[in-house]
């Protein structure tokens, strides 16, 4: 168990959820290594009583053996890749970029949130540790580094490719050294520079019981309150804030050198900090008693399929998510339930899921099959996929989404 927290190295002592032990979420599994072992890791999240930040215990993984070689590609998913567009937009009209604007990303996957300011003609760098997804990032004209990002970085970077903007989307709780990572913010960030980072809400996560969303490679799950203070401990402000829906309820917060007094800090950041208080994220109690709405959902998700499969009904997976496969393996599911899961993105086709041993099929497997359930792992993208496979309607076929409580849909 990890003996202090990632940020202000306090004991850690208390347990926000233990999901058993798991595979990591995105090592898919190839035919040839069917049969192979694969290594299984605690998956356990704490609370830190001095600072309230939720991080997994040290389970023995290393962000090469993660990142390294990744399956998830951004672009195969439409609502995302709109959000990433909404978002260029917006932050180009905002802070006035422009010819001899700098965009620096980290984490940029495969050029899906860049090519826009490229498109725009704003001079952009992605910082991206998975070579095989930078590659394709490259083949779309975003130039792009191989590196993991932190101090070193930066420092090697910022003399050429200081930022106007430095953004992260969905990256901050996938380090797990947090203060050298925020530290590298600070360093590559021009003097009015500012950043931009998305992550998913812990507060979200909570209310609605997103335990799906803990894996081994998230490090962190972040309060506004809790990234606050990370932030200001490397002399950087947030000023404002935005609440977004996307990953099921995500932040976007925008942060500055503590000493730029051109972007004052907004009154969204004091209201969110107060809801935070009064909703008791400043008082232990409100995150030990997190375990015991996981363990109910966990039971109300296989009473659902045990029915089903006692009257004889057919269940299919639509899609291959990291937090899919921390539902499946945490409640025991694999093919005893449902049958394959498909997913559009084609490096993951032909795969199993780690763990269960799911196959991940073509979507077009569906209407072949005519499941009388469709199981939508990414729930955060229901809308989305409901649309893409309505035709499951034409032979009675239902749609079932797990979070925040299981609903089936017609």
């Amino acid at each position: 168990m990890t003996s202090s927290c990632r940020f202000c190295a306090a004991p850690l002592e208390h347990v926000f959820a233990d999901l058993g032990v798991s595979p990591f979420a995105n090592s898919y599994v190839p035919p040839e290594r069917l049969t192979a072992m694969e290594p299984f890791l605690p998956l356990c999240a704490l609370v830190c009583s001095r600072c309230f930040l939720v991080q997994l215990q040290d389970h023995g993984g290393t962000p090469e053996q993660i990142f390294s070689d990744y399956a998830y590609f951004s672009s195969y998913s439409t609502t995302w890749l709109e959000h990433a567009r909404e978002y260029a937009v917006a932050m180009t009209e905002r802070f006035s970029l422009g010819d001899g604007s700098k965009v620096v990303e980290v984490a940029s996957n495969d050029g899906y949130l860049l090519k826009y300011f490229v498109e725009a003609g704003i001079d952009v760098l992605g910082i991206e540790p998975a070579a095989n997804v930078a590659a394709v990032a490259e083949e779309n004209g975003v130039a792009t580094v191989v590196r993991f990002f932190g101090r070193e970085t930066a420092t090697d970077l910022r003399d050429a490719h200081a930022a106007d903007l430095l953004v992260g989307n969905n990256v901050l709780a996938h380090v797990p050294d947090l203060n050298d990572f925020v530290a590298g913010l600070a360093l590559l960030l021009k003097p009015t520079g500012v950043i931009t980072m998305e992550f998913p809400h812990l507060l979200r996560l909570v209310d609605d019981v997103q335990y799906d969303t803990i894996y081994h490679e998230h490090f962190s799950y972040f309060s506004f309150s809790a990234a606050r203070r990370v932030f200001a401990a490397h002399g950087l402000t947030l000023f404002d804030v935005e609440e977004l829906p996307t990953h099921g309820g995500s932040l976007r917060i925008y942060g500055r050198h503590e000493d730029d007094e051109t972007k004052p800090v907004g009154d969204r950041v004091g209201e969110l900090l107060e809801r935070e208080e009064e909703a008791g994220y400043g008082r232990l109690e409100t995150y030990l008693a997190f375990s015991e709405q996981v363990k109910r959902q966990k039971r109300a998700v296989l009473s659902f399929l045990i029915e089903a499969k006692e009257e004889g009904r057919t269940i299919a997976g639509y899609g291959a998510p990291a937090k899919g496969n921390t539902l499946l393996n945490y409640c025991g599911i694999g093919t005893d339930f449902i049958d394959y899961t498909v997913d559009r993105n084609p490096h993951k086709q032909g795969h199993y899921l780690p763990g269960t041993r799911i196959p991940i099929l073509d979507p077009g497997e569906v209407e072949r099959t005519r499941p009388d359930f469709l199981f939508i792992l990414p729930w955060n993208l229901k809308d989305e996929v409901m649309e893409q496979m309505s035709m499951i309607r034409d032979w009675g076929g239902r749609f079932v989404v797990p979070s925040p409580t299981l609903s089936v849909y017609p």
